[in-house]
């Protein structure tokens, strides 16, 4: 895993900071939206009805420690019904499993979730061939609508490793 284990722990506990600040804040919020995090990146998906919520929500995203980037990709909606969430279960193992079972895409390298027939990508492709080949992946998956990259190449600047591989997510991105 490019981030390696010092990577993985920041990132965790930066899951944990942002759930307990949505469930203290409002409880439905939580089992809305969905969160990806990978090298201090995080990714916040789903659904709330209302712009007041998605806001806030976001805002509670930015709070902890070792957040570098902060990317919005709530909708303003209902959602969907069981046959969605049915889908989206379907699209989720399906993805996950084709992901770790092909030779030619580290898989630990990816976070991915589907909602609403869409599925968001989060994580470091080692070249460009790797990042098609997961997109053509998820393409062909049955009811996938689209697939939204928010991935980086492993050579992105906006990736400064320290020792170990970790991403150092405990600074500020100006200040590195």
């Amino acid at each position: 895993e490019e981030r390696g284990i010092k990577g993985a722990a920041n990132d965790t506990l930066i899951r944990v900071a942002i759930n307990e600040a949505w469930v203290k804040e409002d409880f439905d919020t939580f089992n809305r939206l969905e969160l990806q995090i990978y090298e201090g990146r995080v990714l916040v998906s789903g659904r709330v009805p209302d712009q007041a919520l998605a806001d806030k929500a976001i805002q509670s995203a930015w709070s902890p420690k070792g957040v570098r980037e902060v990317i919005n990709e709530i909708e303003i909606s209902e959602g969907g019904g069981i046959k969605d969430f049915a889908n989206d279960t379907l699209i989720n193992a399906r993805l996950d499993a084709d992901l770790l079972f092909d030779g030619d895409v580290d898989s630990i390298n990816y976070s991915t979730r589907a909602i609403g027939g869409t599925v968001y990508l989060l994580g470091v492709a080692q070249d460009r061939a790797e990042l098609d080949r997961v997109f053509r992946i998820a393409r062909d998956i049955p009811n996938v609508k689209r697939v939204i990259s928010h991935v980086i190449m492993i050579d992105d600047p906006r990736r400064i490793a320290s020792p170990g591989g970790a991403s150092d997510s405990s600074k500020p991105a100006a200040s590195r």
